[in-house]
């Protein structure tokens, strides 16, 4: 399988080519084009439970698109996502695991599992919802988000605005808090943020929905 990411960073997309035999493992309404010869295939995320759980506490849809290269031939599929932004795209190891705010996964080889795990009062608190996803297994994962994305490497304490968590390891606490004093904290616009402790990779996005709704709302 190959993946080739193009658009970036403003407008990312990825063209996948299977290989014969080959599954790719997508959320529902991310195919723009495909070959006609392949098969497309929707299922449950994870089972209707599970489905029903990633929709409605993990921010993901209740189906996924299965496309799968039942021919002899080396045939395309061109995914992408709802909302301008970069595309990244993440080699999996046996053992790792990886945490996304919901709405960041794009598409993923079937050896990649997408699981649910509870994050807390605090990741509600800072937009990034009460429950999060979870990305083990091993295998290529497209993630994805509004504005760019942008790695840190966190050994420590990180102060981060709500809604522009994407990714990080486990081992990371996560706790909200002013960003200032009472006054200050309003005053600036930033209100609450996210104190992340640990030890790691993040991926922060440059742009949140959030902001572009509130900037939106204020110049109508």
């Amino acid at each position: 399988m190959n993946i080739e990411i193009n658009g970036a960073p403003a407008f990312g997309f990825l063209h996948v080519d299977l290989e014969p035999g080959e599954k790719l493992i997508a959320e529902s309404d991310a195919m723009a084009s495909m070959n006609a010869e392949l098969d497309m295939t929707a299922k449950f995320n994870g089972g209707l439970f599970r489905g029903l759980l990633k929709k409605f506490m993990g921010g993901e849809s209740l189906f996924v698109n299965e496309f799968a290269n039942n021919t002899q031939s080396t045939l395309r599929v061109t995914i992408t996502q709802p909302f301008p932004g970069d595309v990244r795209l993440i080699d999996l190891q046996e053992g790792d695991k990886l945490f996304l705010q919901p709405g960041a996964y794009i598409c993923s080889q079937p050896t990649v599992k997408l699981g649910l795990k509870w994050a807390g009062i605090h990741s509600w608190l800072g937009g990034e919802g009460l429950f999060r996803l979870e990305l083990s297994g091993s295998g290529k994962v497209a993630i994805g988000a509004y504005g760019g994305l942008i790695d840190k490497e966190v050994d420590g304490e990180l102060i981060v605005d709500t809604d522009h968590l994407v990714a990080y390891p486990p081992g990371f606490s996560i706790k909200t808090q002013l960003s200032g004093n009472l006054i200050s904290s309003f005053t600036s616009g930033e209100g609450i943020v996210m104190r992340l402790k640990g030890k790691g990779k993040i991926i922060i996005q440059t742009r949140s929905i959030g902001g572009l709704t509130k900037w939106i709302n204020r110049n109508l």
